[in-house]
């Protein structure tokens, strides 16, 4: 099963980018602020802000951590500074280390714990929403469709935020949109490196989004076919796919569903959106 490219890319784009602007302007705000996280997700964003408000209004914040790659920093800032937006630096491995210490009735010693990752975003949550409110600006959320789906986030860590910006578009379509995105400025605008590197939450040494999801380009045509194209588990199966991969999708999306009640309003771009009327923009 293949997800097919999207047809009208340069639609998406600029669908995105009017309810981006159109969200501000409703609500009285100029800035946004966004976390940098050297990834696709947040180029993608820091991109489609710039286009709908303009670099002087976009600003970044980078927040390594101990399992922070060099990587992730560098490629932040040369995203940051080829869209030419405003960025700070705020490392959250001393605020890590402070948490863990006085919360460590709530850790076993010695074992990790999933509790340890959400802790990390929570704070970098904190950190950007403390921005947000000292300087008047609008949080920006960077979630895909694929994450939301399955679970892949953390509650009032990184799934907070004032706009979903592309929480309607699954992971392969962020890839297609950050192709186009550089080819419309006719520049390597999102870095080749952010292109090409392995999806990575860097919550924990070495990790990688496939250690807890299917790759995205077995995961996001079956999401697309339960969600989208409305088929049962059991139509997906007969039509060829793997039958324990379809159920494991299907349970991570169950499991998922608590989450998604609670997201901020997300900007929709299909006929499918994910979350109620209500919270659609």
């Amino acid at each position: 099963m293949i997800l097919e490219p999207t047809r009208d890319i340069a639609g998406v784009h600029d669908l995105i980018v009017g309810k981006l602007r159109d969200y501000f302007t409703g609500a009285g705000m100029k800035t946004a602020v966004l976390g940098l996280s050297g990834g696709i997700d947040s180029a993608i964003v820091a991109a489609l802000a710039v286009d709908a408000l303009g670099a002087e209004h976009v600003h970044g914040i980078l927040m390594p951590s101990e399992f922070s790659s060099l990587s992730s920093v560098t490629d932040s800032v040369e995203l940051a500074n080829n869209l030419g937006i405003g960025y700070d630096i705020v490392p959250i491995e001393k605020i890590y280390k402070r948490a863990m210490i006085e919360m460590f009735r709530f850790f076993e010693l010695g074992k990790w714990s999933v509790a340890q990752e959400n802790l990390q975003a929570r704070i970098r949550g904190t950190i950007l929403m403390t921005w947000a409110n000292r300087f008047n600006a609008l949080l920006l959320n960077t979630s895909n469709k694929s994450e939301l789906f399955t679970g892949y986030g953390t509650l009032y860590g990184d799934l907070c935020g004032a706009l979903m910006v592309i929480a309607d578009l699954y992971k392969v379509q962020v890839y297609e949109l950050s192709h186009y995105e550089n080819t419309i400025h006719g520049k390597e605008v999102i870095p080749e490196s952010i292109l090409t590197k392995a999806p990575s939450a860097e919550l924990r040494p070495n990790q990688k989004d496939t250690d807890s999801l299917p790759e995205y380009e077995l995961l996001d045509p079956v999401l697309h076919a339960l969600c989208e194209e409305e088929r049962s588990p059991e139509d997906v199966i007969a039509a060829g796919t793997d039958a324990a991969l379809v159920k494991r999708i299907v349970r991570l999306k169950k499991n998922a569903a608590f989450k998604v009640l609670q997201i901020p309003p997300v900007i929709t771009v299909g006929d499918h959106p994910i979350v109620p009327a209500f919270k659609q923009i």
